[in-house]
């Protein structure tokens, strides 16, 4: 049986209440951890960052933070972790590169769910690896919200709980677990962590790997970071702005033109597609309008700035028949 929500829970939506939430929560923490450490898989989302926030509040440095840069990140994220955490919390911050580790394995594969459960079993054995450096760690904090208890019997597997090596035998920590999305949010910002880490839009396990569809190579996957961000800084200067925004860039290349000394000469470039949905519960998913002008003014800065791209579309396909995600 899924574990409830009280029902006298009241609805986490001021900052009050957030601040109440979070003076209740680092009490309770405080009582089930005492002067033991704990480990915390923080990927820098929404809900692990706003974990660690909470738990560095309670008991500070017994948290360990282990953030895997699995190459697939968003530009500046890894970065913005180590920032926040690492030197503005001041937390006990273990920084993997695995960036080679995990490219390495997903040289050559294109089917979408093999690329998947690769860089998912090899996030859970980097995770496993670091925690078993680790000494005296009891506990594992895991960013569960109740929608995942509601859908998934309390397994968050992106979280790599369902995947550690059982021997590890850590109590679970999850101080948000009876919370919404927009509840968490609100506590973030209540605990001081930037906008930009709470209101991070959706974001798949696999990171960019679906979003460079097919077969991965290093040169697309850095164009695609590079054009990602473009897309995510002139869309996200909209008034009204889609729940969710990004681009792909898929494994074709087309027949473009570039100018050499003033000659023009033929090459084969990559497409970068701009996709942005708007949803309540992304099943089903329609697309906003976006001005002309946001869309050549990312169209320009992405073919004068990203190497290997001549062409910008616009995905204006809406879910059904098409997902949201390419892959």
């Amino acid at each position: 049986m899924s574990e409830k929500r009280p029902e006298t829970m009241k609805r986490i939506n001021t900052p009050e209440l957030a601040e109440q939430f979070i003076l209740e929560q680092v009490e309770a923490i405080k009582a089930q951890v005492g002067d033991q450490k704990v480990l915390l898989a923080l990927s820098g989302g929404v809900d692990s960052s706003v974990v660690a926030a909470l738990l560095i509040k309670a008991i500070g440095r017994q948290l360990v933070c282990v953030h895997v840069n699995h190459g697939l990140l968003r530009k500046g994220e890894p970065e913005q972790v180590v920032e926040v955490f690492g030197k503005q919390l001041n937390a006990n911050l273990v920084y993997v590169d695995a960036t080679d580790r995990f490219l390495d394995k997903l040289a050559g594969v294109s089917d979408p769910e093999t690329k998947r459960k690769i860089i998912g079993k090899e996030f859970i054995d980097v995770f496993a690896e670091e925690a078993k450096k680790q000494e005296g760690i009891k506990f594992l904090a895991q960013g569960t919200i109740y929608p995942d208890i509601l859908e998934s019997e309390g397994v968050k597997a992106h979280h790599n709980v369902g995947g550690l090596p059982a021997e590890l035998n850590f109590e679970l920590v999850e101080p948000v677990k009876f919370l919404y999305k927009d509840e968490v949010r609100v506590v973030g910002k209540q605990l001081g962590l930037p906008d930009q880490m709470v209101f991070r839009q959706p974001f798949p396990g696999p990171g960019l790997g679906v979003r460079c569809v097919g077969a991965i190579t290093r040169d697309r996957l850095e164009a695609l970071r590079a054009a990602d961000a473009i897309v995510r800084e002139e869309i996200g200067k909209l008034d009204q702005i889609p729940w969710q925004y990004f681009c792909a860039i898929p494994d074709f290349v087309s027949t473009g033109i570039r100018y050499v000394d003033g000659k023009g000469e033929r090459y084969m470039g990559w497409a970068v597609v701009i996709r942005a949905v708007n949803t309540v519960d992304a099943v089903t998913a329609t697309v906003p309008e976006i001005p002309f002008k946001v869309l050549t003014t990312i169209r320009d800065r992405i073919i004068a700035t990203v190497p290997g791209v001549n062409r910008v579309l616009w995905d204006i396909s809406e879910k059904p028949v098409s997902t949201i995600e390419w892959e």
